[in-house]
């Protein structure tokens, strides 16, 4: 009988272990670069979902040849979290080109692909699409930067493309530039015409604290601008916990956080009532206590209790995701919840809030 009931339970782990899987998403398999200049480098971004139920981790990313450079989420992504593979391409020779990214993850199947294309040409005259922002009589090619999730000592770039469409030399600048960001022009002069790269690197040993933090860089159009809405490019970076000196059997050992929902859906309560809320069970599913270490919220219609910051092994504990109607505002904002955990599996947690 006790070799029957212990089949059994052997069959039942199994089973449980293979409905628990990471899945790799990617936002697209295939990203068009259009036309680039030759000697130019430039940067696409593949956000990747894990549509599973178990962290995913990307072990490796390869690209197919020299002139490609890669930067990835190198922390594992919870269930429903986001990374990023930030592939960066300096053509070589003129003409078509389609190159692939190999990326190994700890999923099923163990190795996937991403691609890019794109046809490089000794000089752009129409800028709409290779830089679609547009900053007085100068485009960029992004308004926003994201930089990838660091730990304490990295150092990632990032890098926005800029036109001159003027009819004067522009020099350009980046204003109220924080001390964890450096920067660099290349090159330091425009001419009508001319196109450039803005260099930011991340010192994340300047970063104050963990999780994110948010700033805003401005634009000069010209010598002595101002700041303001119409020249602002916002900048995020999460600074994350560093567990790489674990080792295995301490991995094994360590706390490990459980919610019961990964996202809070208020729409129907809000479309009737003033206020509503939604409570989340935290669970220490591990085998030492699961600090709560920061959790952040990005917008003033949103409010947050929690009861206990530090859960033992198999101890749990309430979140309860508060909003205000009418703090939310007309143009909403995407409302999400981060928290920062010391479950090296799952150190980075984001709740989308609907």
């Amino acid at each position: 009988m006790k070799r029957i009931f212990f089949t059994l339970y052997l069959l039942v782990a199994v089973a449980f272990a293979a409905l628990s899987q990471p899945r790799f998403t990617s936002s697209t398999e295939m990203y068009s670069f259009g036309q680039i200049e030759w000697k130019r480098p430039v940067t696409a971004q593949f956000v990747i979902t894990n549509t599973g139920d178990s962290p995913l981790v990307l072990t490796e990313v390869e690209p197919d040849c020299a002139c490609t450079v890669v930067q990835w989420t190198k922390t594992p992504i919870a269930p429903g979290a986001k990374g990023t593979v930030n592939v960066t391409f300096d053509a070589e020779a003129l003409g078509r080109f389609q190159k692939s990214v190999a990326i190994h993850i700890n999923a099923e199947p163990h190795l996937v692909y991403l691609h890019f294309n794109g046809e490089v040409v000794r000089e752009i005259k129409d800028f709409t699409k290779t830089h679609p922002y547009q900053v007085g009589q100068i485009r960029i090619d992004k308004n926003s930067i994201d930089f990838p999730d660091v730990q304490r000592g990295e150092k990632p770039v990032v890098h926005i493309g800029v036109v001159n469409l003027s009819d004067r030399p522009y020099e350009p600048v980046l204003m109220h530039l924080p001390s964890f960001l450096e920067m660099e022009v290349k090159p330091n002069v425009l001419q009508k015409g001319e196109k450039g790269v803005i260099s930011l690197v991340l010192n994340s040993e300047k970063l104050a604290d963990l999780g994110l933090t948010q700033t805003s860089v401005y634009l000069a159009r010209f010598s002595g601008d101002k700041v303001g809405e119409e020249n602002e490019i916002q900048v995020s970076a999460i600074l994350l916990p560093d567990f790489s000196d674990m080792t295995e059997a301490e991995k094994a050992n360590a706390p490990a956080i459980s919610l019961s929902a990964k996202e809070v859906n208020l729409s129907p309560v809000l479309a009737k009532k003033a206020k509503a809320h939604q409570d989340i069970i935290i669970t220490n599913t591990g085998h030492a206590p699961l600090q709560i270490r920061k959790l952040q919220i990005f917008h003033p219609a949103v409010g947050v209790s929690l009861k206990k910051k530090v859960l033992q092994p198999g101890e749990s504990t309430r979140l309860r995701v508060t909003v205000l109607k009418k703090n939310i505002g007309k143009t909403r904002r995407h409302l999400r919840l981060l928290m920062i955990t010391n479950d090296p599996m799952q150190p980075k947690i984001e709740i989308d809030i609907l």
